[in-house]
């Protein structure tokens, strides 16, 4: 993982000696645009890093090396409770221990399983697009394999996807508060996002008319359901707004949908109400797991779908086709839709006993998601809360990591799943509801 990668190389350096204890560190964004990742990436290394007793941060005055070490007499680390990462929580109904083997077992003894070790196109092999047609095809109307492209993750198809249809200096409209991986693809590639505002249903489509008019964005990218941090679902009739929008001002809409599996109602996907100009993306990675390196891709057309395999190929080359296969056979046996249900129920075990710790807070939730979003009180900034939070032992991410404007709303995102128990997440959670309520301690970190 490339945070782990971070906190290898600081180590490092500092037993090198080419970091000296007590230096401080640069600002956590500079890093970030040092390095090409986003935020949310260094964020989470400055936890372990922290956990590991290599950095200590100083509330007011940012994070310095150790003076001591681990390993040449230093204290050791605390645990941190990891309330950071967006990913699925791992219900008791799903052992993945036994299902990944038995699948990937299933796969390389089937006829012709051992060409699942082989290169592949790079739009996918016809199998996985057919799979990929069927799984989607339940939720989405009007799906065809030829339109589809199997990718190596959601990022994967979003970097590609931008790499395929914009150029430097290129606008695209995007809500105040969207996905780290759009902000680190625009570094990346130079584009400016121009923010929009939103409400509680996500983003206003008002607001997107009038960057239409006033900044001629060439794509708009959006997460129609349990929107990532803000937890807003677009309701249908504002779905149906920004498409038409977007269709009268010539737009590209990118639809990035990974959460829409673990919702048992359905509403129309962009893809749906706008084919012929929306790139479709949905990944495996939250309605399963991360370790299934596997998106799927819904491209406008067949002659598109084939030009974004172009620029796979000068890139990953394939999606991983052990992987694209075994996920064709979830799909095939029903075991997806099996696991997907077991971790929103899961979820919404969780977002129960959340509710209950932070009963007295005002904050925002999807019943079915990973995660919550929790707007902070007048006493405290959320970089400091953030600060005390990981210091308390609890890793959460402030709402910098996801601001696409210069003074975001104080405001941490609190992901539900990673915590490998109810029992971890409740500690967390009673942790938070604790520090939030200490308005000294916020006083002091506005000061």
């Amino acid at each position: 993982m490339k945070y782990l990668g971070i906190v290898e190389a600081l180590e490092a350096d500092i037993r090198s000696g080419r970091v000296a204890r007590g230096d401080r560190l640069p600002a956590q964004r500079a890093i970030a645009e040092a390095l090409g990742v986003d935020l949310t990436t260094v964020t989470r290394a400055f936890n372990e890093a922290r956990r590991r007793g290599l950095v200590a941060a100083q509330a007011g005055r940012g994070t310095f090396i150790s003076e001591t070490v681990e390993g040449d007499g230093g204290a050791q680390p605390h645990a941190l409770i990891d309330l950071s990462m967006n990913i699925p929580s791992q219900p008791s109904a799903v052992d993945f221990r036994k299902i990944f083997p038995s699948g990937v077992a299933g796969v390389l003894g089937s006829p012709k399983g051992l060409l699942h070790l082989h290169y592949q196109e790079s739009t996918g092999s016809e199998p996985d697009r057919f799979a990929a047609a069927s799984w989607l095809g339940t939720r989405i109307e009007g799906v065809t394999p030829d339109r589809l492209v199997v990718t190596g993750g959601a990022q994967c198809a979003l970097f590609g996807v931008c790499e395929l249809l914009l150029a430097r200096g290129d606008v695209v409209a995007a809500g105040a508060m969207t996905y780290p991986g759009l902000k680190a693809v625009a570094i990346q590639k130079g584009l400016v996002i121009e923010p929009l505002d939103m409400d509680d249903r996500g983003i206003i489509p008002e607001a997107f008319e009038k960057a239409c008019r006033e900044r001629r964005p060439k794509a708009l990218y959006v997460i129609p359901t349990i929107d990532n941090p803000t937890t807003a679902t677009l309701p249908e009739d504002r779905r149906r707004a920004l498409s038409a929008i977007a269709r009268k001002h010539d737009v590209t809409i990118i639809e990035d949908d990974p959460y829409a599996p673990l919702r048992p109602d359905r509403a129309a996907a962009f893809a749906e109400l706008a084919p012929d100009i929306t790139w479709h993306i949905a990944t495996l990675s939250k309605c399963a797991t991360p370790a299934l390196r596997v998106a799927y891709l819904i491209a406008p057309s067949s002659t598109k779908a084939l030009r974004l395999a172009g620029v796979l190929r000068a890139t990953i080359l394939m999606a991983p086709p052990l992987m694209s296969a075994l996920a064709s056979r979830w799909i095939a046996e029903g075991s997806l839709d099996e696991v997907t249900k077991s971790i929103a129920a899961e979820n919404a075990e969780r977002q129960k006993l959340a509710s209950s710790i932070l009963g007295g807070l005002t904050f925002a939730a999807d019943p079915f998601g990973h995660h919550l979003w929790l707007p902070l009180p007048d006493h405290w900034r959320a970089p400091d809360f953030a600060e005390h939070a990981d210091r308390a032992g609890v890793s959460i991410v402030p709402s910098a990591a996801f601001a696409t404007v210069s003074h975001p709303i104080e405001a941490v995102r609190i992901s539900l799943g990673v915590a490998p128990d109810r029992g971890d997440l409740e500690d967390g959670l009673t942790l938070l509801a604790n520090l939030i309520s200490q308005p000294s301690l916020g006083a002091k970190a506005v000061v």
